[in-house]
């Protein structure tokens, strides 16, 4: 039998060497550096929905941009 959740679970992971703190709550999960006070949010509807595995890959393809494309803003060239 599973115990509901009823109030958010703390715990400590190493991730590439770098510790963070993962917190399981009722409404979704946090991912932050230990020591810090912002990270990464995702709630479980948008989870569920699939809204997550979209915005992800869509940030992978951002990540992925041709050559000679830079991300971010781009520079005005002005000819003389």
């Amino acid at each position: 039998m599973t115990t509901k959740l009823e109030a958010p679970l703390k715990r400590e992971i190493i991730i590439n060497g770098e510790p963070y703190i993962v917190t399981i709550a009722p409404h979704g999960l946090k991912l932050v550096p230990k020591g810090r006070r912002r990270g990464y949010e995702l709630e479980w509807q948008a989870l569920v929905s699939g809204e997550a595995a979209l915005a992800a890959a869509l940030n992978a393809s951002l990540a992925t941009a041709p050559a000679g494309k830079p991300l971010g803003r781009s520079k005005r060239v002005t000819r003389s």
